[in-house]
């Protein structure tokens, strides 16, 4: 026998040997993937006169919403106390919000809204931008919203919090908020992050903490100044993936930042966290204004009936916004603000979730 032909015989059983293995181990053919995509259009302008909203979105075209954001600008006007964020919520088409019935709402959402509002100062120069996290992955193939609501708050200097939970067998990849009416110019969603529907939590009071993993639900937090409403209404919304996917191949970790402020008048401030590699895939974030402390005590309101979220969006390692197309974030910023009074003792807060593909399922 030639030396070519023992080599040729050689390859061929070598083949045969991989082609068995492939069929003998399940999985062992494919990587597990989840890939992200930011997805934003640019601003909208508005609003532009007192007690009034506006409304933008962003779209996935390949790929489903495993969250989103939105960023509040003052263009060149200084009078920044008014613009707020008034809701960060998953939609069916862009257009259309999930605010009927609570329960699961809807299934495969690829579209993100984001609604900015006015107090009793506004700008022609104020922007709305929303933020679209486009996640594709071929083990999450499919995702379903849950949504909560609940009516508050309606009392001056109040607060109302809302869970939305994961139906069992699933995980949850991101969440958002939103408050109504715009016309009660005080109202806003304070806070907007990932949690647990457990007793070490209070079912979703406490937020979930740095390097805690496997969140099952999403709190939204309703707050108000001085302005009343009976109709005001807190909504709360987890993005959950589907159950017929297997748990043991996925895994998500929070990662968890506070700082101190604004708590002078007028002022901002940001706060940054991040995924590292070893976390896996940022598919996600949240952000809240707070009286701090949120990871082990009930979330409390700052004392002043003025701070509120400017912003909850992807970002660089410095805040800086991520632009449109750019793939794999890593980074999730808060930005909050004071209002026209002091806020002694608000802190901000920032979340971003994780998500790991490669290691399994981890308690």
């Amino acid at each position: 026998m030639s030396t070519n032909l023992r080599r040729s015989s050689a390859t061929a059983r070598a083949l045969l040997l991989a082609g068995l293995l492939t069929v003998a181990v399940p999985g062992a053919a494919y990587a597990k993937t989840a890939d992200v995509t930011v997805v934003t259009p640019g601003a909208t302008m508005g609003p532009a006169t007192p007690f009034t909203g506006v409304t933008s979105h962003a779209d996935c075209p390949d790929g489903l919403i495993s969250g989103g954001g939105a960023d509040q600008a003052i263009g060149n006007d200084e009078m920044s106390n008014g613009n707020h964020v008034m809701g960060m919520v998953p939609s069916a088409d862009g257009a259309t919000e999930y605010i009927d019935t609570p329960g699961v709402v809807g299934t495969d959402a690829a579209h993100w809204m984001a609604m900015g509002g006015s107090g009793s100062r506004s700008s022609e120069y104020f922007s709305t931008t929303p933020y679209a996290i486009c996640l594709r992955s071929n083990l999450i193939r499919h995702t379903q919203v849950v949504m909560n609501k609940a009516q508050g708050p309606t009392t001056g200097l109040s607060h109302k919090l809302v869970t939305a939970t994961c139906p069992a067998g699933t995980v949850l990849i991101g969440g958002g908020a939103r408050t109504t009416p715009a016309g009660v110019g005080s109202l806003k969603p304070i806070a907007s992050f990932p949690t647990f529907n457990d007793a070490a939590h209070h079912y979703g009071s406490i937020a979930a903490g740095d390097g805690e993993r496997n969140p099952d639900s999403w709190t939204a937090v309703g707050g108000i100044g001085g302005g009343r409403g009976a109709d005001n209404m807190t909504y709360a919304y987890a993005i959950c993936s589907t159950d017929d996917i297997d748990l043991k191949h996925v895994a998500t970790t929070v990662r968890f930042k506070e700082v101190d402020g604004p708590n002078t008048a007028s002022t901002g401030t940001t706060a940054t966290t991040g995924c590292s590699r070893e976390d896996g895939q940022l598919v996600s974030g949240g952000a809240a204004i707070s009286g701090g402390n949120v990871t082990t005590t009930d979330f409390s309101k700052a004392t002043s009936g003025g701070p509120h979220l400017n912003g909850s969006f992807p970002s660089d390692a410095a805040g800086t916004p991520f632009a449109d197309g750019s793939s794999n974030p890593s980074y999730w910023t808060a930005a909050t603000h004071s209002g026209g009074s002091p806020s002694p003792g608000s802190y901000s807060d920032v979340w971003a979730l994780c998500l790991d593909v490669r290691h399994g399922h981890k308690r």
